[in-house]
This record gives structure tokens, C-alpha cells and sequence, in this order.
């Protein structure tokens, strides 16, 4: 089997988790509970743990039990100076240009996010397609319902023929179950939760032969 789409996560994927990034906005994201929507800072925490577990993200939590425009929420978690948090790396631009897949942003974050984080990484040439949450509405990551969507938008109908990389073991986990490959980023070793993890670039092309041989 030869693989013919990869859908790469966004946040802490595309980039590392050390760059801080994803830790700010998810400050954000609690920022935005207390100072826009009211809510204690001492419910906050157990919400949003609780709205990642059953939806999937907090957003979809909030949608569904708190009444939020989600394009504002969205608007202010991801309003940080990118530059101060992630920077090219060489070694990934070098991966994804030698890919001969069809690439596709499969997140959980809007698309003006997506699009920035791609341009800052010097990245965005070698993605064909960004399949973000709003695409998937109702649905999201990591949800079955999101994964036909992307499959549908990658114009693929075959799952064998389909890689997911994300850095969330639930995510890797739904896609396998959907029959994709999943590769966990930023795992130090195997485990249940993927068919492979990766954690350096340069290990990509080998994962990916010595699957599809």
C-alpha cells in the first residue's frame, strides 16, 4: 500500500511543544472564559477539562452549554505575536518538500490561525488544503464524524491510504480507528495509542516506506 494523503495536526505538531505556543493559548482560551463570559476562575479549570473530554475541544463545550460567538473566541485565543514563539526549521521545510503525498492541516483551530502559523513556519507551499474547525462544524477532532469530513475534502475514500499526525494519543487513537496509519508526534516511544511515533522529522520518510512497501 502505498500512502497518498497525510493530514498533519496544527498546534504542537507542525511545530514543538517547547515553543511555549500552545500553552499561551490555551491561557488564552481561559482568559477568555473569565473576562468575556463571567465564569469563576475557580470553575474554570474543571470546565475545560471537562469540555476537552466530552466535545473534544472547549470551544464545542462552550458552544453547547454557554451561549459564545465562536468567531470571537476564536479571534482572541489565537491574537499572539507568532514570531515570538516559532521559528522555520530547515529540517521540516526539507521532509515536507521531498513528500510526494497530497498534504492537508487537519486542526482543531480556525484557518486565519492555520494560515499564519504555515506562513511563519515558511511552510504553506507544501500544503494543498486546511481543514479547519469550522469546516467540521458541529463536528471536531477527534470525532468520526470530523474524519469522514477530512477524508471527504482530501478526496480520498480509502483510509489505508491516509497517515494522521498529531501530538494527542485520542486523536491518533480515532484515527486508527478509522483505518489511517497514525503516527503520534512527540512520543518517546511506541505504545498503543498510534501505529508509530515520531519525533524528529528526519524520521517521516522511513516511517512512511516502511509502512507503504
Amino acid at each position: 500500500m502505498v500512502f497518498t494523503t497525510i493530514f498533519f495536526d496544527l498546534d504542537d505538531t507542525l511545530y514543538p511543544a517547547s515553543s511555549g505556543l500552545w500553552q499561551t493559548l490555551k491561557k488564552r482560551m481561559s482568559a477568555y472564559m473569565r473576562e468575556r463570559m463571567g465564569i469563576p476562575e475557580s470553575e474554570i479549570g474543571r470546565l475545560r477539562e471537562k469540555y476537552f473530554r466530552e466535545y473534544g475541544t472547549t470551544l464545542r463545550g462552550l458552544q453547547a452549554n454557554h451561549k459564545i460567538d465562536a468567531q470571537d473566541f476564536l479571534a482572541y485565543v489565537h491574537d499572539v505575536p507568532l514570531a515570538d514563539y516559532i521559528h522555520p526549521d530547515p529540517t521540516q521545510q526539507q521532509v515536507l518538500a521531498s513528500l510526494r503525498t497530497r498534504n492537508l492541516v487537519f486542526t482543531n483551530a480556525d484557518l486565519p490561525h492555520a494560515q499564519r502559523v504555515l506562513c511563519q513556519l515558511q511552510i504553506e507551499e507544501y500544503f494543498a488544503d486546511i481543514i479547519d474547525v469550522n469546516r467540521m462544524s458541529p463536528f471536531c477532532k477527534p470525532n468520526p464524524e470530523a474524519f469522514a469530513l477530512a477524508m471527504k475534502a482530501a478526496g480520498e475514500s480509502d483510509p489505508s491510504k491516509c497517515v494522521m499526525i498529531d501530538d494527542l494519543p485520542h486523536t491518533t487513537r480515532a484515527a486508527q480507528a478509522q483505518g489511517l496509519y497514525a503516527l503520534l508526534y512527540g512520543a518517546p516511544a511506541p505504545g498503543a495509542d498510534a501505529d508509530a511515533v515520531l519525533s524528529d522529522w528526519k524520521q517521516l520518510p522511513a516511517l512512511l516506506n516502511g509502512r507503504s512497501k
